[in-house]
Formats: structure tokens, C-alpha cells, sequence
């Protein structure tokens, strides 16, 4: 019973972190600038972390910075170096009692953006 419980916690404690960088994608670069005609389109990728669950015991920083690793891994995967920011929201899936009117919490994060390859090898 004891293992049960301490395989719960360690699985819940990892779930509220942000998802992990492929170390070859720390190289891609976010921009909210259109890349020029130099660089080529490779595709639509989303990337998000959290949800109604584990949403809510993760920190805003995480969903954000796992959001955004998602994102970068997705590229990367796709050969790419340049994400073009096209949206970037925020859900808010619960509502909570605070004693002074309640309000909800951020639960997950989801940005959505077109990979281009812009740099020669």
C-alpha cells in the first residue's frame, strides 16, 4: 500500500512540471515577426502543457516554459529553427473559493505557431 502511494506522488510531482527541452532544441528561436522569403516553411505545430487536473497544482511559469519547450521539440522534430508565433492562450478550466469572491486559476497553456528553416548548415 505504502508503494502505491509513494508511485502516486512521484507520477503527480512530475505531471506539474513543465515538459523537459530536447537539448538540440534549445537552438530554435520564437519570433512574432513573419520570417522573409529566405527561410522555408516546414509546417503548423501546437504545443501546450497542463490540463483540468494537473493544471492546478502547476505554476504559471511552468505551463508557460512547458508550453513553450513543446513547442521547440515540435520543430526541431521537424527540422526547423524558427517558430513564427501565431497564437498564444491561457485556459482557465476551474473556479475556486478564496473567501473573498473566488476567481479561476490558469490551468493550461497552448501556443500555435509555423515552423520555417531559416539558417544554412
Amino acid at each position: 500500500m505504502k508503494a502505491i502511494f509513494v508511485i502516486i506522488f512521484v507520477t503527480t510531482l512530475a505531471a506539474c512540471s513543465s515538459t523537459a527541452i530536447i537539448p538540440e532544441a534549445n537552438n530554435v528561436r520564437l519570433t512574432h515577426n513573419e520570417p522573409g522569403p529566405e527561410c522555408l516553411f516546414l509546417g503548423d505545430i501546437t504545443g501546450s502543457q497542463g490540463d483540468f487536473f494537473t493544471g492546478s497544482f502547476t505554476s504559471n511559469a511552468d505551463l508557460e516554459t512547458g508550453a513553450r519547450n513543446d513547442l521547440k521539440n515540435k520543430a526541431m522534430m521537424l527540422g526547423g529553427d524558427t517558430i513564427y508565433i501565431l497564437t498564444q492562450r491561457a485556459g482557465q478550466t476551474g473556479h475556486y473559493d478564496d473567501g473573498f469572491g473566488g476567481g479561476s486559476q490558469q490551468t493550461n497553456v497552448t501556443l500555435s505557431g509555423n515552423v520555417y528553416k531559416c539558417r544554412k548548415e
